[in-house]
């Protein structure tokens, strides 16, 4: 895959303390699918400087370091350490994992996560932060708000779905974790429909740009997410099948322009017509 073509590539989610993970099995395929329980595994933030900082001053497109905690020290220490870092284009907070036995409440939580998103700001005053939210709520434009009113600069949605999987042999769940988060072509149109709504309730109105994730493996679903108010699309799970997947993307988006006769993807943002 050609990386330099990427607009971004953001890393999986850098804690204080180095993670072991939850134990296996972390991952189960399921139909149209995707399940992981891999728990934040991750080098922490010391490693993270010492042997990945390297790596990442060598990509040739920017990277986005996503940052998880427990604690609002937890994400004001890690995310601090970012915003010196000339190889960091921007912070994603990751308030919303479904997958690690203690929880991550802030997501959930529009008084904690507008909190959190302010103090983080605070030590993060040269990077854009971005607030990556999760399906896993009532209303997430309640969520999104509070992201906005705490000082997000970009909102990225949608993390994964709790789930779960049963081996009918054993009788017990497919995973060590019991449940963990569903992504891939099964959550698209959740995700699109959630992506919409943010976009025209919150997102819209506030000028705060949206990364839209869950289950693009195909053009076809970039534009419908950038159609449905994404500015930015994002693929995750689409890489088991294919790590060309983006590039293909990038590939057919070009050519839609030329056929739709748009001179810049922008101007296709937002324009989904309702009834």
């Amino acid at each position: 895959m050609d990386l330099s073509r990427l607009g971004a590539f953001v890393t999986k989610s850098i804690t204080l303390e180095e993670r072991p993970g939850n134990e296996p099995t972390r991952i189960v395929e399921t139909r149209a699918g995707m399940l992981n329980a891999i728990g934040l595994a991750n080098v922490g933030l010391q490693r993270f400087l010492k042997e990945k900082v390297p790596l990442l001053q060598k990509m040739p497109c920017p990277v986005i370091v996503n940052v998880a905690g427990h604690s609002v020290d937890d994400y004001t220490s890690a995310s601090a350490a970012m915003d010196s870092l000339e190889c960091v284009a921007g912070v994603e907070l990751n308030v919303s994992c479904p997958n690690v036995k203690d929880g991550l409440v802030f997501g959930t939580d529009p008084k904690r996560l507008r909190s959190l998103v302010t103090e983080v700001k605070r030590v993060v005053p040269t990077k854009p932060l971005i607030v990556k939210l999760s399906p896993n709520v009532d209303d997430i434009t309640a969520t999104a708000r509070a992201a906005v009113d705490g000082g997000a600069d970009i909102l990225s949605l949608v993390n994964t779905f709790t789930a779960m999987a049963v081996d009918i042999n054993t009788r017990k769940p497919r995973l060590a974790n019991v449940t963990g988060g569903l992504s891939g072509p099964a959550i698209k149109p959740i995700a699109l429909h959630l992506v919409s709504r943010v976009y025209r309730s919150v997102a819209q109105s506030a000028e705060v740009p949206i990364i839209g994730m869950g289950g693009i493996q195909y053009w076809q679903d970039a534009v419908e997410f950038i159609l449905a108010g994404a500015s930015a699309v994002a693929v995750g799970t689409a890489l088991f099948v294919d790590p060309a997947t983006p590039n293909k993307i990038v590939d057919g988006l070009n050519q839609y322009l030329i056929e739709q006769k748009v001179d810049d993807l922008a101007d296709l943002v937002g324009t989904l017509r309702l009834p």
